[in-house]
């Protein structure tokens, strides 16, 4: 199958593009849709010490662990941009099991690599959003990208709204986070720490 982004070959069963990460075929979630995003804390810096390299192997492991909570949980990662993850779920409560088990898995993941630590900050948001070619716009997409650079390394920050979908999810606790100021978002936005 011919990746329609970068007209790379891939298995004919494939879902996401083997050389972009992009997906291959539109996502089949209608409605309402939890975004999740990722973004390694520091990756410049990271990078330049490491060098191109060790970067990369970094990059390499971090896509594998993200593609492999994503899938696992439900998801459809919709697209790599460098050192940061966008997925989408049919499931408020599947997207932050996600989340969690992300986050454990860069903690064994620093426990076996010492030497190329990495955190990860998480953010996620729920709502409506324009699909197009296997991606997702508007407002609620906006949203979550922007919480995400709110979380720290480690972290995973929610909206109000995945707080209210989740509702009481077994295993899952959350902290308020007090309402901030999202760059280019109206007004301020109530978020949560999810207590993992």
């Amino acid at each position: 199958m011919r990746c329609p982004h970068c007209n790379a070959d891939n298995p004919p069963d494939s879902t996401s593009c083997v050389w972009c990460g992009r997906t291959l075929s539109p996502p089949s979630f209608e409605g309402t849709v939890t975004l999740l995003f990722t973004d390694i804390e520091g990756w410049t810096q990271i990078a330049e010490r490491l060098g191109d390299q060790s970067a990369h192997r970094i990059l390499q492991d971090h896509d594998r662990i993200l593609r492999e909570r994503v899938a696992r949980h439900g998801g459809q990662a919709v697209k790599h941009m460098g050192d940061s993850l966008m997925a989408a779920f049919p499931s408020t409560t599947k997207a932050l099991h996600c989340a969690i088990d992300m986050q454990k898995a860069f903690v064994d993941y620093n426990r076996q690599h010492p030497e190329l630590s990495i955190k990860v900050r998480v953010g996620l948001n729920s709502g409506e959003s324009i699909q197009q070619e296997g991606d997702y716009f508007g407002k609620a997409v906006s949203v979550a990208a922007r919480i995400t650079y709110k979380a720290r390394g480690g972290q995973i920050l929610v909206s109000e709204v995945v707080r209210q979908l989740a509702g009481s999810v077994p295993e899952v606790a959350f902290r308020d986070a007090g309402r901030r100021v999202l760059k280019g978002i109206t007004g301020r936005q109530r978020l949560y720490e999810v207590m993992w």
